[in-house]
């Protein structure tokens, strides 16, 4: 996802210290840790609320925990997170599933994932996504899908995707950046196509919503340039810069995508978690007072302030991987930012946790205090329009080195809660 993203970005030494009292000691010592015996699936649930986790697959980021497992120990393994977001009283998981290009699924469009079989293209025995999903379901979770649009692979080289790859086939779609190949947002094929894959896995299995990350157009690499000039040559007529076709490709993407599910399931949302920042006070004064090195609007082209006025998504997940007090991107600045970018809209806010970060030796002193993430609930619990909270991520919710995720459910999760809608 989008941690090392968000945490590069913003070009920041040290930072402010973590503010406000330590919260909820009581309720801590009532509840006990994380680790007491969860409700089960029959268990009364009264109020609802967003309580989630990314699942990370890329590079085998959070699972499965290595290539090349069998299939038995590749079900095992899911099935452990789908029980550590029970115990931990969450009720939403957000897989990826289609982390660069590839399917965690039979898809007639892409090639399987390398990260189950460390090959591409070679079928791992069984369905991840299909059992995702019931699995999760027969637990009472939300399976909600995560896909990333444009990236196709990590490497620059495309003679060794599979084969048969659709960036194989059609070289033309595919521009090299950074080290890695990326889908020409420019170009309508390829937003179609791109579609086309990401919705046949909503027309195969019951996902609870469709999920995006915040790679649009790729992060900006220092002294490269993505060389889609011959692109907005042949499309970009209309517009007085090539910023603003860019953005205007990404809009054309989201908004697609949105009547295209909506077509589909009418009833499946369609969620976008971008990069924390949309723009700096200095840049617009309508932006947040932040000074981070970049913003969705002016570097991956993604106008997700637009996307949230305009409905073409049903919730968002703003990334506030920063602690409170932070100078360039306090957590408590931001987080009112949102409150009021979606207020009165009908899209649904729920804010991305940087729980990686907590108990890091390379983060702030603010990460290395277990109470930190509490704060941010407690902080949250003020804003009228956020609806919960999404946790990055799994690996990082079972370990929970300095017991920053334990210290979050026993302060703020003594029961498990529906899911929103």
């Amino acid at each position: 996802m989008t941690g090392a993203a968000a945490g590069a970005a913003l070009a920041v030494t040290g930072g402010g210290v973590a503010a406000g009292a330590a919260a909820g000691t009581g309720a801590r010592a009532a509840a006990g840790t994380a680790a007491a015996a969860p409700e089960g699936p029959a268990a009364p649930v009264a109020r609802s609320a967003f309580r989630g986790v990314w699942i990370a697959t890329v590079f085998n980021r959070d699972w499965p925990s290595r290539t090349g497992l069998t299939a038995e120990a590749q079900r095992a393994e899911l099935l452990a997170h789908l029980d550590t977001a029970v115990e931990r009283r969450l009720n939403t998981v957000v897989l990826q599933v289609r982390p660069a290009a590839d399917a965690l699924w039979p898809s007639p469009y892409e090639p399987w994932t390398e990260v189950l079989t460390g090959t591409q293209g070679r079928d791992p025995g069984w369905d991840p996504l299909g059992t995702a999903v019931e699995e999760a379901h027969a637990r009472g979770l939300e399976l909600h899908a995560w896909f990333n649009p444009y990236r196709v692979a990590h490497h620059p080289d495309p003679a060794r995707l599979v084969a048969d790859h659709p960036a194989r086939l059609h070289p033309e779609w595919v521009l090299p950046y950074g080290g890695k190949l990326y889908y020409n947002p420019g170009l309508p094929e390829v937003r179609r196509f791109t579609q086309d894959a990401m919705l046949d896995a909503l027309r195969r299995y019951d996902v609870d919503a469709v999920h995006w990350d915040d790679y649009f157009y790729p992060y900006p690499v220092a002294g490269e340039v993505f060389a889609d000039d011959e692109t907005y040559a042949r499309y970009g007529g209309d517009f007085p810069d090539k910023a603003s076709w860019r953005r205007n490709n990404t809009d054309l993407l989201v908004s697609e995508m949105a009547a295209r599910i909506k077509a589909v399931k009418p009833h499946v949302p369609f969620g976008v978690s971008p990069f924390g920042v949309w723009r700096n006070i200095a840049q617009d004064p309508e932006g947040s007072d932040t000074g981070a090195g970049l913003g969705t609007y002016d570097d991956l082209y993604a106008d997700t302030r637009k996307w949230i006025r305009e409905g073409w998504i049903d919730y968002v997940v703003p990334q506030l991987y920063w602690h409170i007090g932070l100078p360039t991107a306090d957590y408590a600045t931001l987080l009112r930012w949102w409150d009021a970018v979606v207020r009165g809209t009908g899209v649904d806010l729920y804010i991305g946790e940087a729980l990686y970060k907590a108990g890091d030796p390379a983060q702030p002193a603010a990460w290395q205090d277990p109470e930190e993430l509490s704060r941010h609930l407690e902080l949250a619990a003020t804003a009228p329009a956020v609806g919960g909270h999404c946790f990055f991520a799994a690996k990082e919710v079972a370990a929970d080195p300095i017991g920053a995720m334990a210290t979050v459910v026993a302060d703020h999760y003594p029961t498990r809660v529906r899911p929103p809608r």
